[in-house]
């Protein structure tokens, strides 16, 4: 299928403007669409092209850019440095104010700024982002290529994370979190009204360490809840650029992923 894209502004609820990156097939429409959330690296050019696989396969895809109020320190490469320090931590440390403390120290100014936003103001930033998020709900039903009704979400990661978030505070049909986290408070599972497919890696145990909790919520709930874990796979195995990308692990996933979208998006309900 042929596509068309596009580098968009949608504008968020507090006055800011959000970058967005827009892929749709190449025809009137209407299809179903798809949020597609970063990572930590924020919208780069592995971002856009899941969008685009995925309007290949006849869905709008909207991928924004979450760090539009902290653009000029958030770039791809200040985070990449900073998480590199992060990463000489070991897991269980990584939330613990004096370790960061003592990871700053040595660190550069930028690093510094990207260690500020990331954990000392974690929850602004998560709450900000939710609800940029759910302007571009508003800004995809107001598309008229899209199916306003038929509507879901993924995301890797951070965006993972964010994608359970999102389908707590909105009626997604579908959502499929890689990775991510659990939804804050996590019987905050309760208020999901669509299907969910989460996905892991078996050698992820800090975001592993939270699924029981998960499927505790899910089943206590009666959700429409399906999980699958790649044994022996790495956080992140999904992406291409990065070093622990499995090709069989994550070729497996996406077509699960696109599988599920089609019954959720596209089939009758």
């Amino acid at each position: 299928m042929n596509v068309v894209s596009e580098e968009v502004k949608v504008p968020c609820p507090d006055g800011a403007t959000m970058k967005a990156f827009l892929a749709r097939p190449d025809d009137a429409g209407p299809h179903p669409a798809i949020i597609v959330i970063h990572e930590a690296w924020g919208l780069n050019a592995q971002i856009r092209g899941v969008a685009e696989r995925y309007a290949e396969e006849g869905f709008v895809a909207l991928a924004p850019h979450l760090f539009v109020r902290d653009a000029e320190v958030m770039t791809e490469r200040n985070i990449e440095s900073a998480m590199k320090r992060m990463w000489t931590v070991p897991p269980e440390k990584r939330n613990d104010p004096a370790t960061i403390q003592g990871v700053m120290a040595s660190a550069t100014d930028a690093e510094r700024q990207v260690f500020r936003i990331f954990f000392e103001g974690r929850e602004r930033l998560e709450k900000t982002m939710c609800e940029d998020l759910l302007a571009l709900v508003h800004y995809l039903q107001g598309l008229p290529h899209v199916q306003g009704d038929r509507l879901g979400a993924t995301g890797f990661c951070m965006g993972g994370g964010l994608t359970y978030q999102l389908a707590t505070l909105y009626p997604l049909r579908a959502a499929v979190p890689f990775y991510g986290a659990n939804p804050r408070p996590v019987d905050a599972v309760s208020k999901i009204s669509g299907a969910v497919l989460g996905i892991y890696a078996g050698n992820d145990a800090r975001i592993n360490a939270d699924v029981p909790a998960l499927v505790e919520q899910m089943l206590k709930h009666h959700k429409d809840f399906t999980l699958k874990i790649y044994p022996g796979k790495e956080h992140a195995f999904f992406n291409e650029t990065r070093p622990v990308y499995d090709r069989a692990s994550a070729e497996d996933a996406w077509a699960r992923a696109v599988a599920f979208f089609r019954e959720h998006l596209e089939g009758p309900r």
